[in-house]
């Protein structure tokens, strides 16, 4: 019996120094150190009701002691809930980024640079995308299951091209209506389109597919609906498309959907879709899927779209963009901490000289230069097919189609902390890839190679 009686000592001198020292700790290590003072009380329960089941000529535990402790605990949880951080989470993610673009004739770090052409880049672009990103995600869900999200990113937020200036990638909020399987969503949200996502924990490679980049839009601002049924996810969003406020006349809302099915573990599917009105009406749709099993990791997704009077060639009058496109990612874990991984990108994009939903113009689409093209990104004709069109010697001016590969490896270097390489090569068709380098400056290529390292760290 004294052996027993020194054990609960020992336990009891241990827990009134973790209690006296909560203050003085951070909100995640506070919650680490209620679940720690629960599981220690359970353990001395334990002991109390063996103690009182034992002959009576044995010592038992002392009740002052003990409602001591109980006190502490049941203590230190009020003071969590009471400070507003029961159902708060803070996480963020950095990932500092080296590029080498050969036709770009430029390398070095890619880090929180703007898509608004003022610190000297162009607009966003495969070798200047969302990439060299400061993530900062704020969630809290109150008592009532209300859920609330604030996620800032400087320069590479969802809505960096669009609305200069801001740094909110998403604003949120999620309201139970039935229960919590029937949502009613509202406010500013990234675009859920394809099989990957833009912070830099979340995909394998540093930079993203073509359907990704150019197919698809970049956030929505509005309000919807979340429904939950069993394995089956759908969401839907009536409001702007890539707008956070609408200009002067433009009155047409934007439909915006995402159909999720889990079959199991392992695998699943989903769907998107987009919609606008007017006379620049659009109309993007995808389905994407996925399959993880051991070491392999299979994604894919394939897209359509079609953009009212934004083809490239408007020479003889308004005509629109159309595209197909599809994309296909493996991973293969080398061991348990390092991936490779290929990726298969392809755009057909010949109809009306080009054009897709995500490229920068490089030439003005007006009366005098009728004819866009992006030659950085490699979309629209090539400059041999433009002149010999206006010359009248071709009466049909088709748009290159383009593809990509890339391959690269991640590898964890803690839990926290992964290191990226990637090798990619652009292609086309045609010479549509603008070459800056050297004696070759203004002269157009058909393909582009980059090479990228980049490291990611999050909490």
């Amino acid at each position: 019996m004294r052996n027993k009686l020194s054990l609960l000592a020992v336990a009891m001198a241990a827990i009134f120094p973790m209690a006296q020292s909560a203050h003085a700790q951070s909100n995640a290590e506070l919650k680490q150190e209620i679940e720690l003072l629960k599981k220690q009380l359970q353990v001395l329960m334990q002991k109390v009701d063996a103690a009182s089941a034992a002959p009576a000529a044995q010592a038992t535990i002392d009740p002052q002691d003990f409602n001591r402790i109980k006190i502490k605990a049941e203590s230190t949880e009020d003071n969590f809930e009471a400070s507003g951080l029961k159902g708060f989470k803070i996480s963020g993610v950095v990932d500092p980024t080296y590029i080498y673009s050969r036709n770009q004739d430029r390398s070095g770090f890619i880090f929180l640079n703007n898509f608004d052409g003022r610190d000297g880049e162009s607009p966003y672009a495969f070798d200047n995308g969302n990439f060299g990103q400061a993530m900062l995600d704020i969630q809290k869900e109150t008592e009532g299951g209300n859920k609330w999200r604030l996620t800032l990113a400087p320069h590479k937020s969802a809505s960096s091209a669009y609305n200069i200036g801001s740094i909110v990638h998403e604003a949120s909020v999620s309201i139970p209506l039935i229960d919590a399987t029937t949502r009613l969503i509202a406010g500013q949200m990234p675009d859920w389109s394809g099989y990957e996502y833009l912070p830099a924990n979340q995909q394998p490679l540093i930079t993203h597919n073509m359907l990704f980049d150019f197919t698809i839009p970049s956030f929505y601002s509005g309000a919807g609906m979340e429904i939950t049924r069993g394995q089956w996810i759908s969401k839907f969003l009536i409001g702007n498309m890539n707008q956070v406020a609408r200009g002067p006349g433009d009155k047409d809302p934007s439909i915006n959907y995402r159909v999720d099915y889990s079959k199991g573990e392992f695998s699943g599917f989903g769907f998107a879709g987009t919609h606008t009105f007017g006379a620049n009406a659009l109309n993007l749709f995808e389905v994407d899927g996925y399959f993880t099993r051991g070491d392999w990791t299979f994604q894919g997704q394939v897209g359509v779209g079609r953009w009212a009077g934004q083809g490239a060639n408007q020479l003889n009058g308004p005509t629109d963009a159309q595209w197909w496109g599809v994309s296909g990612l493996a991973g293969y874990k080398l061991t348990p901490r390092l991936q490779a991984v290929a990726r298969a990108d392809f755009i057909n994009n010949s109809k009306n000289g080009g054009g897709v939903f995500g490229y920068a113009n490089g030439s003005a689409t007006t009366a005098t230069d009728p004819i866009a093209f992006d030659s950085r990104n490699g979309f629209g004709a090539s400059q041999e097919d433009i002149g010999n069109y206006l010359l009248g010697n071709s009466t049909e001016l088709t748009g290159a189609n383009r593809y990509a590969l890339s391959l690269g490896l991640n590898y964890l270097v803690n839990p926290t902390t992964t290191w990226k390489l990637e090798l990619r090569y652009d292609g086309a068709n045609k010479d549509v890839f603008e070459n800056l380098r050297g004696d070759s400056n203004g002269l157009f290529r058909n393909n582009n190679i980059l090479l990228g390292t980049a490291v990611v760290v999050s909490f």
